[in-house]
């Protein structure tokens, strides 16, 4: 057995790319029986996230598919279907990130999975929201980002329109995704009930979005326009040093005042303007100027070691290569160094967040497509001479690196 909070649960796993891998990722870092359940070509992001040391095995299919078991089902064959139906039987929860119709065709809508198991958990993940009329639009994270919002707010800021460089609403959605299921496997517990539940990429980043700065258009009629002012202008960045940048926030009087005496300007804090949070976020745009003046005339260095005395929040800002070598990381052992079967020695993140009940103690490297296929279906009651029809039709894949 694995171990960790979510021993004993198998979620099967009908996700490709980001939004759902990352959801079930989590769920099997903590102990759950993830089957990853893919077409014999595999999933995309096997190949679409660049080359690995051998065929199909991206980094960030590494990074997101540790913990599961792959079995290679081509669902258009009976044989396939009635495998998966099986393995729905057993299942705690099913989760899935195609359109609606898809899954309809496929006989596996809910009411048809439901029938087969009355106690699942079947959560699915797409665009938008089955009751408007995007619904049967197809969506990956920049038409999410582009349509929600996320680029609208670099164009405020900048005047050109951006996407945030790494998928942002695929990995938030993700994480709803869990929250969701945990809510569901919950109530099942108190209820016996199994229930389906529906994640809209589009309305849960629009939600994000506006609740940050749908602002002064929150009220009927509003009382100004939208965006947060602390957060479009153009100051609120990483700012120049003597030497480099450098992160920091100021909100609170004791840490806004620190800063004022740090760069040589006391007299601000009884001034009008800044004297107070309120008074700041009215003139933030000066406030931030002065902030940013002041920041240039030492070094990075330097001014994290007068900050932190000051207990003002400040960090050095990080490229990617200085973050992989940030030496808190290594303090925490964020970085582990693992022999993949397949791929030779990787850089493995480990888990964030601790939970004082223990975490799964069965890593498994992330696996080759079908690497699971031979044994999942044993355990499903098929014969050897089932299983090697099933193969030799392409209903399966038998990807065992070691069939001794």
């Amino acid at each position: 057995m694995a171990g960790g909070p979510l021993e004993g649960v198998r979620v099967i796993d009908l996700t490709s790319v980001v939004v759902g891998p990352l959801a079930t990722q989590i769920m099997a870092d903590h102990g759950a029986d993830v089957v990853k359940v893919e077409a014999p070509g595999g999933d995309i992001v096997r190949t679409l996230a660049g080359r690995g040391v051998t065929p199909g095995m991206s980094s960030k299919f590494l990074h997101l598919n540790r913990n599961k078991r792959s079995i290679a089902l081509d669902l258009k064959q009976p044989a396939a279907r009635d495998a998966l139906t099986k393995l729905i039987a057993g299942a705690d929860v099913l989760i899935w990130n195609m359109r609606p119709p898809a899954m309809a065709r496929l006989g596996l809508a809910y009411e048809d999975v439901r029938a087969i198991n009355p106690r699942i958990v079947y959560c699915g993940m797409f665009g938008f929201g089955q009751g408007g009329r995007y619904r049967d639009k197809p969506a990956y994270d920049t038409i999410i980002q582009g349509s929600a919002g996320i680029a609208a707010l670099h164009h405020r800021v900048t005047g050109e329109p951006r996407y945030l460089p790494m998928v942002i609403a695929d990995r938030t959605v993700g994480l709803i995704a869990v929250q969701m299921i945990l809510m569901a496997l919950f109530h099942r517990t108190r209820t016996g009930e199994g229930q389906a539940i529906e994640i809209p990429m589009f309305e849960n980043i629009a939600k994000a979005v506006l609740e940050e700065h749908m602002y002064l258009s929150t009220f009927d009629p509003p009382l100004g326009s939208t965006g947060d002012p602390r957060l479009i202008d153009p100051q609120a960045r990483p700012l120049p040093t003597r030497d480099g940048w450098i992160c920091i926030s100021a909100n609170t009087d004791a840490q806004a005042f620190a800063i004022f005496d740090a760069i040589g300007r006391p007299e601000l804090k009884t001034d009008p303007r800044f004297a107070s949070v309120a008074a700041r976020f009215r003139n933030t745009t000066e406030y931030f100027s002065i902030r940013a003046e002041g920041l240039k005339c030492k070094t990075t260095a330097e001014w994290i070691e007068i900050l932190d005395r000051a207990d003002v929040p400040a960090m050095p800002f990080q490229t990617l290569e200085q973050l992989m070598n940030d030496p808190h990381l290594a303090d925490v052992g964020f970085f582990e160094r693992i022999d993949h079967p397949t791929e030779g020695p990787i850089w493995n993140m480990a888990l964030p967040n601790r939970i004082s009940g223990g975490v799964r103690r069965d890593f498994r490297p992330a696996p080759k497509i079908g690497q699971d296929s031979v044994p999942l279906l044993r355990e499903l009651g098929y014969a050897d001479a089932e299983i090697d029809r099933m193969i030799a039709s392409g209903a399966t894949v038998d990807g065992r690196i070691d069939r001794s």
